[in-house]
């Protein structure tokens, strides 16, 4: 995945305590002959099982005083006790100053307005400067969430909002609604040429077979499910060639999804240097594409959330340009 690829949280997502106190749980006798690993992951749901192997495997969980084995089965009269623990991964980054949009903050989440030009997660060419650096700053709490609560990412030149987790028990519940794919996430994007007035693409993405920093539609077996609708808002021009104003929704948040999505159809983003026509590039110089609504549930009341962005300014002039109205 490159540095600045979106990210929905499914691949990747983990979660990690940010408590210091120990779990203590007194087993009954209706686990008797079950794993381990299985046991807790029904009785501490807010963890993942992958995460609680981990702290098995790491010596971070007892049973009567003694430290679990992998894959061991209990007898259903045992006393455990799990230490949670961050993965060092996750303690590897460094706090830096910046300015943040933070367009809603509670006890459990915040809902960030990201500019472009700001990569979000630490990566190859990357390792300073990222949301995550600044979020670290501004909470440094954080640092015992994995990804400093990311769950999905913004590629590096989209502009838009994004949700960060502040606690592991809301970061394990926002990954579980994308999983669902009922978070829900509307973009803008200007794309060369005209579209229908709406549609769906339903199209696996997959790494490209020649070119390893793009995606590519595919039907290759490690390609993934990605559902793109779209919906034709306005038409204009840009020196001479048609251009169209797109609300695209995703159902999945693969890396590039829209950008691929489009180009699949034949209307590249305009401004995409990456998946657009060389000569049209110089038009924008980024791909033109803002996350613009965001929509999911609080993980801690359980009340529908919506939050909106307006253009930013570069785009508003670009639509400008083309003759087209703001939305």
């Amino acid at each position: 995945m490159s540095p600045d690829g979106d990210w929905d949280g499914l691949d990747d997502a983990d979660v990690a305590s940010s408590e210091i106190l120990p779990i203590e749980l007194q087993l009954t006798p209706d686990v008797c002959g079950v794993r381990l690993d299985k046991v807790l992951s029904t009785l501490v749901p807010q963890y993942s099982r992958s995460r609680l192997q981990q702290w098995i495997d790491g010596g971070h969980v007892s049973i009567d005083g003694e430290v679990a084995k992998g894959k061991m089965t209990v007898y259903g009269d045992e006393k455990v006790i799990i230490a949670p623990q961050p993965a060092p991964e996750d303690q590897a980054f460094a706090a830096e100053a910046m300015d943040l949009c933070i367009v809603h903050e509670d006890a459990a989440i915040f809902v960030i307005d990201k500019p472009a030009g700001l990569v979000v997660h630490p990566g190859a060419g990357n390792w300073s400067g990222t949301l995550l650096n600044g979020l670290l700053h501004y909470s440094p709490a954080l640092s015992g969430v994995p990804r400093a609560g990311i769950v999905h990412r913004l590629d590096k030149d989209t502009s838009g909002l994004m949700v960060v987790a502040k606690t592991l028990v809301a970061q394990t519940d926002l990954v579980r609604q994308l999983q669902a794919r009922t978070v829900k996430r509307e973009y803008l994007a200007l794309v060369w040429g005209t579209p229908n007035v709406s549609g769906k693409i339903d199209a696996s993405i997959g790494r490209h077979p020649r070119d390893r920093i793009k995606m590519a539609v595919s039907e290759n077996m490690t390609a993934k499910p990605a559902v793109t609708h779209f919906t034709r808002l306005a038409t204009g021009a840009l020196d001479g060639r048609p251009v169209s104003l797109m609300r695209c929704q995703l159902e999945t948040g693969r890396t590039h999804q829209i950008r691929v999505h489009m180009q699949s159809i034949g209307f590249a983003l305009v401004g995409d240097a990456l998946y657009g026509k060389p000569h049209l590039t110089p038009v924008f110089p980024r791909q033109a594409l803002h996350a613009q609504r965001l929509g999911l549930i609080h993980p801690v009341s359980g009340k529908a959330c919506e939050w909106s962005s307006v253009l930013p300014q570069d785009f508003a002039d670009l639509i400008a340009r083309a003759g087209i109205a703001a939305p």
